[in-house]
Order: structure tokens, then sequence, then C-alpha cells
């Protein structure tokens, strides 16, 4: 059974910075997929960054590029979203999850991944 636990979130002031974590257990890590999405009250969940099993490649939605980063250890198991300027619009519940599928066809697609963390909360003030 693969599980997901995210660690990092917390309150900041606008133009602060949060690192995120995800430790996956249970599975083969190198043989996942791994993102982050994020959620807001009243709003869908939406994609904020995937990175493939060697992290040859990375993805960001437009709202995050340039802010965000993604990063992962496979030795640690452990995914990585450093943030910094954050801004009160990316206040949610941020979600990591896995997908071992040989082929993601539409990586911002939450339906592509298979494994979900419980979630932690961001909240960014002004």
């Amino acid at each position: 059974q693969v599980q997901l636990v995210e660690s990092g979130g917390g309150l900041v002031q606008a133009g602060g910075s949060l690192r995120l974590s995800c430790v996956a257990s249970g599975g083969t890590f190198t043989m996942f997929f791994m993102a982050w999405f994020r959620q807001a009250p009243g709003k869908e969940r939406e994609f904020v960054s995937g990175i493939t099993r060697s992290a040859s490649r990375k993805y960001y939605a437009d709202s995050v590029k340039w802010r965000f980063t993604i990063s992962r250890d496979n030795a640690k198991n452990t995914v990585y979203l450093q943030m910094d300027n954050l801004k009160p619009e990316d206040t949610a519940v941020y979600f990591c999850a896995a997908s071992d599928n040989l082929y993601l066809p539409r990586p911002s697609e939450d339906d592509q991944y298979n494994f979900w963390g419980q979630g932690t909360q961001v909240t960014v003030y002004s």
C-alpha cells in the first residue's frame, strides 16, 4: 500500500517562502511520476507542478512558474516543492500525488494519478 505524507505547510506573509515535502512509502519511489496539486476553498483542485521519475523533466502551472521549484530525492523517497514569493492567491491545501503508470499523457490532470496524500495547508496573508 503506497502512502504519501506531506509536511511543511503553514502561515506565511506575502513575499515569503515555504518548502513542502512529501515522503512516499510502500512502493518503489523511482517508478513514480510525482506531482503537486492544490485546492483553495470553493475551488476545484488544480495542478501545480510535476516531475518525471529521473527528474529530467519538470512541469509547472503558469500561475506558479518562476516562483515554485519542484525537486525529488530518490534516495529519500521524497519530493519537494520550494515556494518563493508567495501570494495570497497561493492559499490552498496542497496535495502530493503519485502515478506508477509508465506513460502519463496528461500530467496536469488529476485522473492520471493513483496515489494521493492527505494534504497540507498553506495560508499566505498580505
